[in-house]
């Protein structure tokens, strides 16, 4: 298997650092009236104009956040994995959310009610400075994939968009065997913002080149170093 360098921390939001080793004290605030549900795929966890009732943390599955523009056509611009927070954005800045989540598979996520998290937040400097390190990083994660984006042709942008999806799907220490990506042709196109007949044509080019196999919906990314080329962030 080849191995890869590639900057995904430029497009990663890093919340999983937010909750990780918290003293207890902290993690009980935010346990105490936390609840937890199990969603199955495509699912609502809050739409673009609604007002926030606390935030979510991923336990299991993975979720997208995306707008919507007039014509109802989704653009995704972030997925999430486990360990992953969503939602504290409007609710720190007292605010609408701006975009919308919902489930690409089965996933099990508890929520935090308004109020825990704020007195948490309020009362744990450990957490509010995470927090801020946080979300300051994840302007910088947007400013850049914007950047990125808006500069590459549709090929550059799913070699990217494979390889920023990698890092979602990989299991832990997984860094030797292909990963295999399990996500829908529709939300993979929406990802690279694309027409879905134009993707489906640039996975089968992937295909032929050997970058790539596909079982199902489901791709394996059998070469990523080449797929960092086309991607051609050097």
């Amino acid at each position: 298997m080849q191995s890869i360098d590639f900057p995904f921390d430029n497009f990663n939001f890093n919340s999983d650092s937010v909750l990780e080793g918290l003293p207890e004290n902290d993690l009980a605030m935010l346990n105490k009236n936390m609840v937890t549900h199990v969603y199955k795929k495509g699912e609502i966890l809050f739409r673009e104009g609604s007002y926030p009732t606390g935030i979510y943390y991923v336990k299991k599955g993975k979720v997208k956040k995306y707008k919507t523009d007039k014509e109802g056509k989704e653009q995704i611009f972030y997925v999430y994995r486990k360990g992953e927070l969503l939602g504290y954005h409007a609710l720190i800045s007292e605010e609408k959310f701006t975009d919308t989540a919902s489930t690409i598979e089965g996933c099990t996520i508890s929520f935090i009610p308004k109020d825990d998290f704020l007195n948490a937040v309020q009362s744990s400097s450990i957490l509010s400075n995470r927090l801020l390190k946080v979300m300051s990083h994840e302007f910088g994660v947007l400013v850049n994939s914007l950047a990125v984006f808006a500069q590459k042709t549709v090929r550059e942008r799913l070699a990217l968009s494979l390889l920023v999806l990698r890092d979602k799907y990989k299991k832990e220490k997984q860094e030797n065997t292909p990963v295999e990506l399990d996500l829908s042709r529709d939300d993979l196109s929406k990802f690279v913002g694309t027409a879905r007949e134009t993707l489906a044509r640039l996975l089968h080019d992937f295909k032929e080149e050997g970058l790539i196999e596909t079982n199902g919906r489901k791709i394996v990314l059998k070469k990523p170093l080449e797929l960092s080329k086309i991607a051609n962030l050097y």
